[in-house]
């Protein structure tokens, strides 16, 4: 468990670099500060003590003790003991998020370093909080996935922070344009161009897409999908658009389908979509609606993860760099921890190039073919 006077001081931290407490500021009294956490005068002053020492706070004798102006403190060079880089996903415990971490951690350990992994849930307040914690703690660099990524951030004060306590980060799969950050990012609008060019290829006109579209990945494969019908003498059915959010993606992408295959007419014989992990749930419902796979309807995924050769259909789908993303963004995050200012931002980031696996979800259409 975590001392009470740690507690104390990771809210003070906080609320600094939230602003809530500003430069030159008085803070809370000792006996305030004993009431809100419950602990004894002692605990509070070893708090107030160490933030002294680590110069977030200095005392004024018989006015107070006062919130630091960091900003005007000389930046030193990160200690040669702090060895921890933080890796930030959205989600960390399944799809292809161990192989990008795999990747990153195998170049970090090589140099040295220390791997501390978080978990978002792709939720800005769990984001918020591990930004605190990395801010507050002993880390010299950051990998981060950001959440919500097709939105503004209400955590970019945060990521200013990070720059000003001068914390390097890189951002892996997307990125928050405002911050202009180092990322490792694939070309998702030709990805999703991709998907959709090779099924038009195979004579498909009728062709459904499902896209999750609160983070930049999805919003730029739709992008894609639109791209490839503009430049096809095919007519996009706006209808065919299914769109969905985190918070209901395991309702709205199987509901929308079924809608459209419920049609007597003009029903798709193709589908395009965000990841296999999507498509796995899709497969439940056509093995249990006895829709064959590519028989009845074609299906290309994205990220090429194990889902791709496991079902009992093998996946199409766009390749997704996985391991050598992670390795890629360890290298740049090292580089910029000890060569700060060595190469500019364009120079270390990447956009990966997509290709299409083909496999066996998708085929010829046949003119009788039929749901």
């Amino acid at each position: 468990m975590e001392p009470k006077y740690k507690k104390i001081k990771h809210s003070i931290k906080s609320n600094i670099l939230e602003g809530i407490i500003t430069p030159h500021e008085k803070i809370s009294s000792e006996s305030k500060l004993m009431q809100q956490f419950s602990v004894s005068r002692h605990t509070v002053r070893l708090a107030l003590g160490e933030l002294v020492n680590e110069g977030w706070l200095y005392r004024e004798q018989g006015a107070g003790t006062f919130c630091a102006d960091r900003s005007s403190q000389q930046t030193t060079s990160l200690p040669s003991s702090n060895r921890n880089i933080a890796i930030v996903t959205t989600f960390i415990s399944e799809y292809i998020f161990p192989s990008i971490i795999r990747g990153a951690e195998r170049y970090l350990s090589r140099k040295g370093y220390n791997v501390s992994i978080f978990n978002t849930n792709n939720e800005y307040e769990q984001e918020k909080q591990i930004l605190n914690q990395i801010l507050t703690g002993n880390y010299a660099g950051v990998i981060i996935e950001p959440t919500h990524s097709a939105s503004s951030s209400p955590n970019l004060k945060f990521y200013l922070n990070l720059e000003k306590e001068k914390i390097p980060y890189v951002m892996i799969n997307a990125k928050y344009d405002e911050l202009e950050p180092v990322s490792f990012t694939m070309d998702d609008v030709l990805g999703g161009y991709l998907q959709t060019k090779h099924v038009m290829d195979l004579g498909h006109t009728n062709i459904a897409c499902i896209y999750k579209t609160d983070d930049a990945q999805g919003q730029n494969r739709l992008k894609g999908f639109i791209k490839a019908h503009r430049e096809s003498i095919t007519t996009l059915n706006p209808k065919n658009i299914i769109t969905y959010e985190s918070e209901n993606e395991f309702i709205k992408p199987l509901q929308g389908l079924k809608e459209l295959l419920d049609l007597k007419i003009d029903r798709p014989t193709a589908v395009v979509c965000y990841n296999d992990q999507l498509v796995l749930r899709l497969f439940d419902y056509f093995r249990n609606a006895s829709i064959r796979v590519p028989e009845d309807i074609s299906i290309v995924g994205y990220d090429d993860s194990m889902y791709s050769e496991i079902t009992e259909i093998k996946l199409t789908s766009v390749i997704h760099p996985k391991s050598e993303l992670g390795y890629d963004a360890a290298v740049a995050i090292i580089e910029m921890i000890e060569k700060p200012g060595a190469r500019q931002i364009n120079q270390l980031s990447k956009l990966y190039t997509p290709e299409l696996k083909i496999r066996q979800s998708t085929q010829l259409l046949e003119n009788d073919m039929a749901i």
